[in-house]
Parts: C-alpha cells; sequence; structure tokens
C-alpha cells in the first residue's frame, strides 16, 4: 500500500529535477530571444528608442551580494528589515583589498548607529538615510522608477529619489571638470547597446545598505541593451583602484512601467533628513 509519505517523496524527486531544468533551460531561451530582439529606432535615427519609465526589481540596494533576511532596527520590529536576496553581482564576489573588505563590514555593524560626523553631528553611516544623491549604478537599483528621454545628441536619466538626474551627451566630452555625487557621463553606441562611460564621482555615496562603497577613483562602464519591448538587459562593470583588487561587474533586467497610472513622481526625501542631520540646532526651551 502506497502511504501518502511515499506519494510526498516521489513527487519531491520528481519536481527536483524538473525545476533545475527550468532554470538553466528558461535563461538559455531568453537569451536567444535578446539575441534575435530588434528594437524599434529613435525616429529619425538608426539607434533603438529606449524612451520611458523603467524600473529594476531586485534587493540590489539592501545588498549587492547574495544575503538572508536581516532585521532592522530593533524598535521596529519587522517595519524596516531587510529583505533576502540572490545578489546581482556576477559570481557573487567584490574583490575588496583587505583594509576596504575591514571597511565594509564596519559600515555594516554601524549602518544604524549614529556615529560623530563632525564637531556637532552624530548621523548614521549610509548615505541614504540623509538623501545624499545615490550615485552610480546604485541610483538604477533604487526601488524607485526612472525616466529615459532620449534625443539624437543627448540622453537624459531623471531619478525619483531624491531629484537626481544624469545628462549623457553621445558626443565626445572632456575630462569632469569637478568630482561629483552622479559623475561625469559619456555616452556611445554599440550596436544597440548604449555604453555609458561614467567618472569623475566622490567618495560620498555607497552602493547599497550592506556598506560596499568606493572611493573618488570609482569608473563605471554601463550597458544598456534593449532584450523585447519592455526590457532592458543592464550591467556595469565597476572598477576603483583605491578600493578594489580588479574589476567587477553587476547585471539584472530593467522592466519598462506598464500600470496604467504610472506616473513619474517626486521623492524630494530632504525635508525627512533634516531632523536627523540638523535636529540638535534646535534652540532648547528654555535656553
Amino acid at each position: 500500500m502506497t502511504t501518502p509519505l511515499r506519494i510526498l517523496r516521489a513527487g519531491i524527486a520528481w519536481a527536483f529535477p524538473l525545476a533545475v531544468f527550468s532554470l538553466v533551460a528558461i535563461p538559455a531561451v531568453a537569451q536567444t530571444s535578446a539575441a534575435a530582439y530588434k528594437a524599434p529606432r529613435l525616429l529619425g535615427t538608426p539607434n533603438p528608442n529606449l524612451n520611458g519609465l523603467w524600473q529594476a526589481i531586485n534587493e540590489g540596494n539592501w545588498d549587492l551580494q547574495v544575503h538572508a533576511a536581516q532585521p532592522g532596527p530593533p524598535q521596529f520590529g519587522a517595519l524596516y528589515a531587510q529583505p533576502p536576496g540572490p545578489g546581482i553581482v556576477e559570481g557573487n564576489e567584490i574583490p575588496y583589498q583587505p583594509w576596504a573588505l575591514a571597511k565594509k563590514k564596519e559600515n555594516f555593524e554601524k549602518r544604524f548607529v549614529r556615529v560623530k560626523y563632525d564637531a556637532f553631528r552624530e548621523i548614521p553611516l549610509d548615505p541614504e538615510a540623509k538623501c545624499y544623491l545615490p550615485g552610480v549604478p546604485r541610483a538604477t537599483y533604487m526601488p524607485f522608477p526612472f525616466q529615459i528621454v532620449q534625443g539624437n545628441k543627448k540622453i537624459v536619466i531623471a531619478y525619483e529619489f531624491a531629484g537626481a538626474s544624469r545628462i549623457i551627451p553621445l558626443e565626445k566630452v572632456g575630462e569632469a571638470p569637478v568630482d561629483s555625487y552622479m559623475g561625469w557621463s559619456a555616452g556611445r553606441w554599440e550596436g544597440d547597446t548604449l555604453v555609458v562611460d561614467v567618472t569623475g564621482f566622490n567618495d560620498r555615496t555607497w552602493f547599497d545598505r550592506a556598506g560596499n562603497f568606493h572611493s573618488d577613483a570609482l569608473h563605471v562602464v554601463e550597458r544598456y541593451t534593449p532584450a523585447s519591448p519592455d526590457v532592458i538587459r543592464y550591467e556595469a562593470t565597476i572598477e576603483d583602484s583605491k578600493v578594489f583588487t580588479r574589476p567587477w561587474k553587476i547585471s539584472f533586467p530593467l522592466y519598462r512601467r506598464l500600470d496604467k497610472d504610472a506616473l513619474f513622481m517626486e521623492f524630494k526625501c530632504v525635508p525627512f533628513s533634516e531632523e536627523l542631520i540638523y535636529g540638535h540646532l534646535r534652540k532648547q526651551a528654555g535656553k
């Protein structure tokens, strides 16, 4: 007589190889389809039309690498807990120099701790908490939509978080005139792929909430490749000789927002961070 337990075991035995086959086979089909896809052209140009409202759906903003769920500040229970994620780093390794790996771990451990910033302020380490511009590539995988506005000589990318934006010239540009949060972008087309070379960063942004960081020597090369009418394959190669031992790469899809009422909206978070940064300057009652 067949017991329910035997039936369950038999089902698992069949389901596991089928699941493995699916994980292997589906990406191969998707890659073949993406390679065959020919995107509509921007009017008057030979280039793909990338205009639209796009968004990443992954957990990279919490942690670029494979990670389990993590608790948030204990006083908030599950409210600000971190979701688990499969990671977006190819090979799941960020090749830190030894000193930098120790710094990354310290950043993570102190992400909720108010640390001394200057003679007057103690604030959390994560720049996102302070509403700093998110930097590149982090702006791309934050949990907010962003708008691509494409012309024949320039592309503008506007991000909801903190009102960040970038102008990407498609003509030759010189070196960055000054270091900045979002860097200095120079674009070019390689077939149907938009390649954006970004330099001129400051060192005040992180890659995620896990404390992954960079120096002012950061160099990012992004690649945007249409994979279907509503999907762009995104890759970013990251190089920083002061922090990492070699270049490394992240990759993930971007999805067009198709919901009926999808709009590019504002998330101007400066007022939300003022108490955190400047609350200590408020005049106390009776003083």
